[in-house]
């Protein structure tokens, strides 16, 4: 049996509900952008709330009994009273940087012409109502905005924290997809242990590679060396796997930071925001009192694409 079809207060329910759930994710994307992504959430921003602004007036009209060929644009009225409304969703989403929200204006009765009202137009009326009715919901939009809390700035006051307790500085690592690579490189040379692993890369000889890539080839060496310890875990065949890992931005995890603790022989501490701390040994092989140790910090939500590790440095 086919769906029923959607009513006009389902269809209206379904707009005010989707400009609700906008008005949150722009609301958050805005608020957790750092100064290097903030033109492109911006674009983002703009994007998605052009595409349902669209998308809405379209089935708006088409609810109104044309078909998708036969659908004719808004009338210059009626574009006008739903740009006021989709206005609304932007305005919401700037609520962060404090901009103002102008209120709309109340539509002046038709004069008369020769004793007789013009009829009403229902279209815009029906648009008035439903700007009337967003005004409500981007009141409290904003107030949600300006309750919900900053993310970002709760999980790095909670890493410094937990820094003076272990002796530990952050050392911000460049969010580019090789920051697990840097932060371990950076700990390593920091120390003073080298990024000589203790099994062969396979570089071309001669070949200069950054710091990062050098760990990038000795987590990938690891486990080509130790296929059985790592195939499990991996969603794709282990020659792909490899490559992504020596050639490409991939991101790194534990997988990795165990293939690393085990060639370089030492242990890695991974210190979360709650103040747990992953230690991940370098193998039975190496001795505790011999073991060197590593320090990382782990964050969900200080950097714009998402998990990220700096380096956290003894302090001298």
């Amino acid at each position: 049996m086919a769906d029923a079809p959607e009513t006009l207060d389902a269809l209206q329910a379904r707009h005010r509900k989707e400009q609700r759930d906008l008005v949150s994710r722009i609301t958050q994307k805005k608020k957790q952008a750092s100064k290097k992504t903030r033109k492109g959430v911006n674009d983002e921003c703009e994007r998605l709330e052009r595409e349902l602004k669209e998308r809405q007036a379209r089935e708006l009209v088409l609810h109104n009994g044309d078909t998708p060929d036969e659908a004719p644009a808004l009338s210059e009225e009626e574009h006008e009273a739903y740009e006021g409304n989709a206005g609304q969703v932007n305005e919401a989403a700037k609520a962060v940087e404090a901009l103002s929200i102008a209120s709309a204006t109340p539509e002046q009765p038709a004069p008369e012409q020769n004793g007789s009202r013009k009829k009403p137009n229902r279209a815009k009326a029906r648009l008035a109502r439903r700007a009337a009715e967003q005004d409500a919901l981007v009141a409290q939009a904003k107030e949600e905005a300006a309750n919900m809390p900053d993310l970002r700035e709760q999980e790095r006051t909670r890493m410094e924290q937990h820094f003076g307790k272990y002796g530990v500085e952050v050392k911000e690592i460049r969010p580019d997809g090789h920051c697990l690579y840097a932060a371990v490189a950076d700990q390593m040379e920091t120390r003073g242990l080298g990024l000589k692993p203790r099994i062969q890369v396979k570089i071309q000889e001669g070949e200069k590679l950054p710091d990062y890539k050098r760990v990038r080839y000795a987590a990938a060496d690891l486990i080509e060396s130790n296929p059985d310890d790592f195939v499990g875990f991996m969603e794709e065949p282990l020659g792909v796997y490899l490559q992504k890992i020596r050639e490409t931005g991939e991101w790194g995890g534990h997988m990795e930071l165990m293939a690393l603790a085990k060639s370089y022989g030492v242990k890695i501490n991974v210190l979360h925001s709650d103040g747990r701390v992953d230690k991940i040994e370098p193998g039975a092989d190496v001795q505790d009192k011999d073991a060197k140790e590593i320090w990382l910090g782990y964050y969900r939500h200080s950097h714009g694409l998402g998990e990220h590790y700096n380096s956290l440095r003894k302090v001298s």
